[in-house]
């Protein structure tokens, strides 16, 4: 694991060096945060229900547009084949980078906390679910960023693997809302595929192992996809 603790290192380090971090970022905390405000005051209710409503969707456009260029930068000036020249797997690689875009989302993660402590100096805030909210957003963060690491893998331009990226994530965000398009037989299976499903559940404070079961799965298709394509190319 050390080759892929170095690679997380300068995958890292790397977002910092450039201004993807900062808008990234900085993006994420203005659209949460006028959200959170516009409908905490007009709701007056001491929760985050809506903050953590809005996520999945949120995250559909920001987590692709961390991962974009983890592949994509390296294939598109050729620097991952030197990489590989190293002493590195490709397992190393793909946990390294994946460690770096899960470690990024989770800061970016950081200064929402600012919002239960608003709430509870203001009224009674439960902390259960709040709790369960944020475990499922680096659940889903996690396994957004095993989706975006894929698209990355796909092309080497990191417009094209932004896009991918975010229709995948937004699909599986928006699966459990276009049900009623589809037959009963199979609504059942489409609804255990919708991210957005699996997530507001542990949001409630629920932590059940199916639902957690679910973005484990995820994650690890993601990663096991990306490493199929990494396979190829080499």
């Amino acid at each position: 694991m050390r080759q892929a603790y170095y690679i997380f290192k300068r995958e890292f380090s790397s977002y910092f060096v450039s201004p993807i971090a900062y808008i990234v970022i900085t993006v994420f905390l203005l659209v949460t945060g006028w959200f959170f405000f516009s409908t905490f005051f007009a709701y007056n209710q001491a929760n985050l229900r809506n903050f953590f409503n809005l996520l999945p969707y949120v995250f559909s456009f920001i987590v692709p547009a961390v991962t974009m260029k983890l592949f994509s930068e390296e294939l598109n000036i050729g620097t991952y084949e030197i990489l590989l020249t190293m002493p590195v797997t490709f397992g190393d690689v793909i946990i390294g980078k994946f460690a770096a875009s899960l470690v990024l989302i989770t800061t970016m993660l950081a200064p929402t906390l600012s919002y239960p402590l608003f709430i509870s100096i203001l009224g009674d805030l439960d902390w259960g679910p709040v709790l369960g909210g944020y475990i499922g957003s680096i659940l889903l963060g996690a396994a957004y960023s095993a989706i975006g690491l894929f698209a990355s893998s796909l092309t080497r331009n990191q417009i094209i693997a932004f896009i991918i990226g975010v229709a995948l994530c937004f699909g599986m965000a928006i699966l459990d809302q276009m049900l009623f398009f589809l037959p009963g037989v199979v609504v059942g299976l489409f609804q255990y595929l919708a991210a957005d499903f699996h997530f507001q559940n542990i949001s409630k404070g629920i932590i059940d192992s199916r639902d957690i079961l679910y973005f484990l799965s995820i994650s690890f298709t993601g990663l096991y996809a990306s490493n199929l394509v990494m396979q190829g190319r080499r």
